[in-house]
Order: C-alpha cells, then structure tokens, then sequence
C-alpha cells in the first residue's frame, strides 16, 4: 500500500486509509501514517471526533476505526444463525450504531464446528455487498439468553420470545419446572434443523405490572444484585461519623423539591437577598447534594459496582440503584430532620441572573422539608403555607436565574414525559404526560447553575473535568430537516448560523398547528447524543461552553467523579481522586451506559402504556400520525402515549401509494390520504404488554375489514424509537 503524503489528512484520505490498511488503524496508526506532528496530532483526534459524530466512522474496541455501518477487521463475533444449506451467519457482539447489526457468512474449517451462540475473534472482510468472518480462535462459550413466555400446545411447550424484533418460537428441551404461560429466561442452543431452548429461570406472571420491569432488566443486562463485598462495606461506611471539619449550615431552611414518588433526593436548595453591596439587588444561593464522595472511595468494592451500573435505572415499579440502599435511600439522601453530609456549591447570583462568584465547601445539612413539585407550587400559588418564607426567596432568586436563561436561549423543546401511576399492588391507574411546573423549571435552574459553577471551579484549578457535552448537529442531519420542513411549508435555511435560538424560532413559527409535535420531534432527531467526556466542546441545547453533572451522586458516577474532582482541587478532605483515573475511558463507558439505562426505561414504559391500553382492545381511540411508510402508517394514541402501526394491507381493497417527500399514503382511487400529523380515529386491535407492541385499524364502516378480538401477541411490529439526546427536564442534561 502506498503510504499518504504528509499533512494533516482529509475525511476521504481517512476513509481510504482505514478500509485499506491490513490491520486495525486506531489514531496512532493514522498518524503514523500521515506522519503528522504533535500539533498535527491534535487537530487529528477533533477530526476524528466530528467524522464520528457525521456518521463516517465508528470505533471498536482497542480505538481501531472502522468505516460507520462496517464492521471492525479483527472482532469478536457471536454466532447467530445456521441455515438450512449448513451456512453458520454471526453478527458483531459490540453493535451500537442505530443500524441493524450486519450478518457476515462465516467461512469455518470444519464444517459443523460452530452452532448458534458460540463466540468467535475473526478477521473479516467486505465482499460484495456483504461481509465475509475467517474464524481466528474460538472464545469461552456464552449462551445466549432469551426472555420469553411459555405456550403450550397438546403436550409440548414453545418459547414466544417478548422482543418485537423475535418472531420465531423454539421448541422447550427442558421447561425447568416452569408451566405455560409461565415468563421466563432461557438458553437458545443447538444447530439446524432444530434449534431448542431450556429454561433456567422462571421470572412469573409475564402480565403482572411488576413483570415489565424485569423484563427490561434481563433484555439489556442490567446487574440488579450488589457484590456481598460491596453490601458489607456499604453497612460499614455508612456508620462513620460525618467529621468535624465541616461548615455547619444546619441552621439554615434548607429544602428539597422532588417529584412525589422521588426514591432517593440527591439535592434541596437555599436562597436569601444578598447583603453584599457589591451584589445589590442579588441573591445569595445554596445548592447542596449529598456528598457521596465520602462514602464511595476510588478503587472501592462500592466504587467498582458504580462505575460498571453508570447510573441508576429508574421504572415505574422499581429502581435499579447505582448505590445499595443503605447509601442511595438513606445515609446519602438528603431527608428532612436528619443531619446529612452535604458538598455545597455557595452561588451569588447578580438581579440579572448571572454566575457573579462560587465555592464549594463540605457540609452538614438538615433539611427543613422535603417537598413534591406539586406541594411547593401549590404554596407559592397561594402564597402561604408551612414552608412558604424559605420558598418565597428561592422563586425570587429563581426568577433573576430564569430571566437570564431566556436571554441566554436555550433549546426549548415541550416534550411532555408519559408518567405511569400504580396503586399499592402494582397496578397501573393511570398513563398520562407528566405535567410541567414552574417548580420543575426552577429546580432544573438551580442545577444548571451549580453545574456551570462545578465545570468553571475546576477549570480555574486546572483540574480534570468530566463534562457534559451536547455538540452542535451534524450538516447532514440539518440537510434532513430542511428536507422535512420543506413538507409542511416552513422554510430553513442552511447557510446561517446554527444556535439552539435556531430550532426554537422554528417551532414559534409552526405555531398550534397540527403537525407541531412532529416537528419537535424532528428537531429532537436533529441534536447530537449528548455524552460525558474530558474533552470540552460546550453544551449546545443549554447553550452553555462550560458545564459538568455535579448535581446527582448517589444516581450518576459522572458526578461522583466532579465531587472527586472538586474535593481534590480544593482540598475538602479524603474521598478526591486518586490520580489513576482516565476520565476518557470512563467518560465512553458511562455514556453507553446511560444510553442503555434511558433505552430500558423507555421500553418499559411502552410495555406498560401497551398494558394499560389492553383493556381497550376493539374501541376507537383518538390518535395522530407519527410516521409514514411504504408498508402502513405509525400513530400514537392521544394523551397517553404509546406507538402502533396500522398496516397499509389493512386500509382496505384499494391501492395506496406512498409519497415519500410529503410523507403520506395516498389511496389511488378514492384520494384518501394518510399524512404525519393527521388526527384520526382507530381501532385498537392489539395491545401486548408483554412487548409493547399495538397495532391499529380503521373504524368500523371504513376500509373492507372486519373487527379484531383478543389482546394477542400475533402480529407484533417493531415500534419508530426515538433518540432521547435532551430531556425537557433536567434529569440528564
């Protein structure tokens, strides 16, 4: 191969080089290659980071680069399928792009050698329009795990597995003890012509509420049990004394807003006028969270558990804590009456709202009340009550810190969370959007602000940062909203300057019209996935250049690690780094972590909303188009959320041609249209809890079909996601 010249290569040259090169490129094999300088180098590594995030090139283990949509050329592989020629088919066992994972054809040396589930490392190679893998050495067995549900069937029993995706069922070798109709985890093992599942854990009852939840938990392989290593030194840490070098702000009514099934309360919040007369007309400020730092110690039984959670996983029925109980739901949350120690960021905060100075300091906090959103905006609404003097200046201060975000024009997107309400026994009693109160906004406030304080801290002590980034979007994926815009009328230019300020004008623009939440989720779909990382390139939905996650300990390990940070940079005691970490390797692992966590939570809310609605299977429901294809139209039920398909061979006898550009069906005969963003009425056919799954049909007296029966599982579809880049709260800006 001819070797590049010198310079600091193009995105072509890469891509050339990368799908050439005999071996793995990672950035030192490029640079190498180009034979780029240390300033060279540098410009490399921001180059690589834009073409990843255009979508040109991804990463496998190691740092090796590949082309996006291929696939590394030394990996490992699990074995996927065998078909009925004897061809054994794998697919990568790290995919993460948003693609379907490729098959590649597996060329083995002895023919049989490999059966479904079996784990290879192998060379491969693009051919044609496919992939082919040369087997290199076998790796240790790992079965793969299907969660399903029993169906009998005379004397034999057949595993119906509960993901959308998995259509087949598998004959049971060995139930295990387990009936039908019996949810359940198993092993899929064998070769053709009979693939068979045994059952090695019976998880219970697939429609009771609690199940969906477990469900999500083994899908995405989320640890649910804590080392005994790290429950014991979790009950012995939590004894020690908080120490006595702390500033005592006991005295102060110090209070916690959260929601009203809150399990854990990581911060609560503090403002009075200010008395410095170089503040005049500010406000003084205090945000306090629990100090988990000196609980949780680098290199722990505790801290290991941590980092390999990421985050908490928070369902309707259950958490999965990042922390045991005994810290994340007692000793490090911040209840009222009890002394809890605290890492407090002291703001001043200007009439304008501005960030005039902070500190940080540790703490012992008693918190006055712990107070629901709904609570809390009740007393201000009345304007008295029992907590209503410490709540009065914290909205004032509040609203000097909100004038200042207005100015500064953050991305404001009103994409209300569905909220799912069960009794005591698990029972769902409602699904409906969470509502949004000025109480959530000036929590959210509040956080911003001591997270910009936490990110501009450590900067000023050179310290290392784990930050919060939100780049701008990709030229390609505002070329695919300009497309989009162009069907409802709204015009987008592409040559101005791209700020969050940019996407709220266009949703002023598209006013109350009917199409609005479809808009809203494009621009969604538009924004880059937000990511932890050491390197800084701003938070472009806040509209912010420096900011960090200070503000939730005992459910992030990214502020854990800036409560490191910031103890070691300011000499706040024991519990600081330990000068081993690499922020970068663990900023990549927290971030597919998080993306897994909001992926499962996600799912299970379907899978709820999908039992809620089950109860309605053969009534008309108000719905709206949410996407169009060739093959049927999407629709989400109104005020409660969850996605069906309504499949064009359902529409009736006629022929409906699909419009890509306007992103409608159009019946050729009678001029029926079915356009994103249409209301309409439908027919809920099927709703599976256990998948999630709906599907829909027209009302009775439309189209040529007859009415469905049954809540079943046939005929299930795969639901449109949708990436979750930014919260309307928050929770995980």
């Amino acid at each position: 191969m001819r070797k590049p010249k010198a310079g600091l290569p193009t995105r072509q040259q890469i891509l050339d080089f990368i799908t050439s090169s005999e071996s793995p490129a990672g950035k030192r094999e490029i640079a190498r290659a180009f034979g780029l300088t240390a300033q060279e180098k540098i410009a490399l590594k921001a180059l690589l980071k834009d073409m990843a995030d255009e979508g040109l090139i991804d990463s496998a283990p190691g740092r090796a680069f590949h082309r996006m949509g291929g696939v590394p050329k030394v990996t490992v592989l699990r074995v996927a399928d065998v078909d009925d020629g004897g061809n054994v088919w794998a697919v990568p066992e790290r995919w993460e792009a948003e693609t379907p994972p490729p098959r590649l054809r597996v060329r083995e040396r002895k023919r049989g050698a490999l059966g479904v589930g079996a784990r290879i490392l192998a060379r491969t190679e693009e051919a044609g329009n496919g992939w082919i893998a040369h087997p290199m050495k076998a790796l240790a067995p790992s079965s793969e795990q299907l969660i399903g549900v029993l169906r009998g069937e005379g004397d034999r029993l057949w595993l119906q597995g509960v993901e959308k995706k998995e259509r087949r069922e598998f004959p049971v070798s060995d139930a295990g003890g387990a009936v039908a109709g019996d949810l359940v985890l198993a092993e899929r093992a064998g070769r053709p012509p009979r693939f068979t599942a045994r059952v090695v854990q019976k998880l219970g009852d697939p429609f009771a509420p609690r199940s969906f939840s477990l469900i999500a938990i083994h899908q995405f392989d989320i640890p649910d049990t804590f080392a005994e290593a790290a429950l014991d030194e979790a009950v012995r840490v939590a004894r020690q004394p908080l120490g006595e070098d702390r500033e005592d702000l006991t005295h102060l009514p110090i209070v916690a807003i959260d929601p009203a099934d809150a399990r854990d309360h990581d911060d609560a919040v503090w403002a009075a006028p200010d008395d410095d007369p170089a503040n005049d007309g500010g406000w003084q400020a205090i945000v306090a969270i629990a100090d988990v730092s000196f609980y949780v110690r680098p290199g722990s039984a505790l801290d290991r558990e941590a980092r390999s959670r990421g985050n908490s996983v928070y369902f309707p029925d259950r958490v999965v804590p990042m922390l045991p109980e005994i810290l994340s739901a007692d000793v490090c949350s911040l209840k009222h009456g009890e002394d809890r120690a605290a890492l407090v960021c002291h703001l001043q905060v200007t009439k304008g709202g501005a960030l005039k100075s902070w500190r940080f300091t540790r703490a012992v906090v008693r918190i006055a009340a712990n107070i629901a959103y709904e609570d809390a905006q009740a007393t201000i609404d009345a304007g008295a009550g029992p907590m209503f003097e410490a709540l009065e200046p914290l909205w004032a201060c509040w609203r000097a810190l909100a004038a200042a975000r207005d100015k500064r024009e953050p991305l404001e997107l009103d994409l209300p969370e569905r909220r799912v309400v069960l009794d005591e026994k698990g029972r769902i009693m409602s699904v409906a959007p969470r509502e949004r109160l000025d109480a959530h906004r000036l929590i959210e406030d509040y956080m911003v602000a001591a997270n910009v304080a936490a990110a501009r801290a450590l900067e000023v002590k050179k310290a290392p940062v784990m930050y919060r980034v939100h780049e701008p979007p990709a030229r390609e994926k505002l070329v695919a909203l300009k497309d989009y815009l162009e069907t409802f009328g709204v015009p987008f230019a592409l040559g101005q300057v791209i700020k969050p300020a940019t996407f709220n004008r266009i949703i002023e623009r598209v006013g109350d019209a009917d199409f609005r939440p479809q808009v809203m989720e494009q621009v969604l779909r538009t924004q880059t996935q937000a990511y932890y990382a050491p390197a800084n390139h701003g938070h472009f939905g806040l509209a912010l250049g420096s900011y960090a996650h200070f503000t939730s300990p005992i459910r992030r390990y990214a502020d854990l690690m800036v409560h490191r940070a910031l103890v070691s940079a300011y000499g706040l005691g024991d519990g600081g780094l330990n000068g081993d970490e690499d922020f970068e390797r663990v900023g990549e692992t927290i971030s597919r972590l998080e993306r897994r966590a909001m992926e499962a939570e996600r799912d299970t809310i379907d899978r709820y909303v999908a039992a809620y609605l089950a109860e309605r299977v053969g009534e008309t429901v108000e719905a709206r188009i949410t996407g169009v294809a060739n093959f049927g139209f999407f629709a989400t039920v109104d005020g409660v959320g969850g996605d069906g398909l309504m499949p064009v061979r359902d529409l009736g006898g006629e022929y409906f041609r699909f419009d890509e550009a306007a992103r409608r069906l159009v019946g050729e005969t009678s001029g029926e249209e079915y356009a994103l963003g249409q209301r309409l009425s439908l027919r809920l056919a099927e709703a599976n809890p256990v998948s999630g799954a709906l599907r829909f049909e027209l009302p009775e007296g439309k189209g040529a079909l007859p009415p469905s029966r049954g809540a079943g599982p046939r005929r299930e579809i795969k639901r449109r996601g949708r990436p979750a880049n930014i919260r309307h709260q928050g929770r995980r800006r």
